[in-house]
């Protein structure tokens, strides 16, 4: 039972492609400097309580933002719908999310920056948390998690190999926070099995 003969298992009603048990992963934003939050053609997907929240904490962030993110939420607010018809953050340029704010060259969330400090009490949208797994919701009550390669993200393959963590270990927080620690138990399960398998095959 492997990643090329188990493509997908079901934890509970989530649907888990095998390549988040079986790949490594871990950010190194001292390589990205954070790029995932910059590069791509659409923000980050929301949902709709997702914006309230979002919104409820602008005042917080505002000083963070940059002029020119600040203008861009000024005139369409701090969602848009994407080509799909979903919505996403606001993004400037069609680059940078709104959120994004620098230090030391370093790009990072400032709504993440805000809840660290205490000053909030919403960290960031759960598809942040989440990557690089994403999320896609079917009409029958499922989710579907997916594992999105990204050359941006070659570093945290390195580095999660090195450290011997795996994409689920290392979005065990929000995983947790998404689905809730039973699920995430059941998942560890799962995993431990999908890994020996392999192991024994290799």
């Amino acid at each position: 039972m492997n990643n090329r003969t188990l493509p997908i298992i079901q934890v509970g009603n989530v649907l888990v492609s095998a390549d988040i048990i079986t790949n490594f992963f871990c950010c190194d934003l001292d390589k990205c400097q954070g790029q995932c939050c910059v590069e791509g053609d659409a923000g980050a997907p929301l949902d709709l309580d997702e914006i309230a929240e979002v919104e409820s904490c602008l005042d917080a962030v505002w000083d963070d933002m940059a002029a020119s993110a600040q203008a861009v939420v000024d005139k369409q607010g701090v969602a848009y719908p994407d080509a799909d018809g979903e919505m996403v953050t606001s993004i400037v340029n069609g680059r940078d999310c709104v959120f994004t704010c620098y230090e030391n060259g370093v790009c990072l969330c400032a709504l993440e920056k805000a809840f660290r400090k205490g000053i909030t009490s919403f960290c960031k949208p759960i598809s942040c948390s989440l990557y690089p797994i994403r999320e896609k919701r079917f009409s029958n009550g499922c989710v579907g998690l997916n594992y999105h390669e990204w050359n941006v993200c070659r570093d945290a393959v390195i580095l999660g190999r090195q450290k011997n963590i795996r994409i689920y270990q290392f979005l065990k927080a929000p995983l947790v926070r998404r689905f809730g620690e039973d699920w995430y138990d059941e998942l560890e399960c799962v995993a431990n099995e999908v890994i020996a398998n392999q192991e024994s095959v290799e």
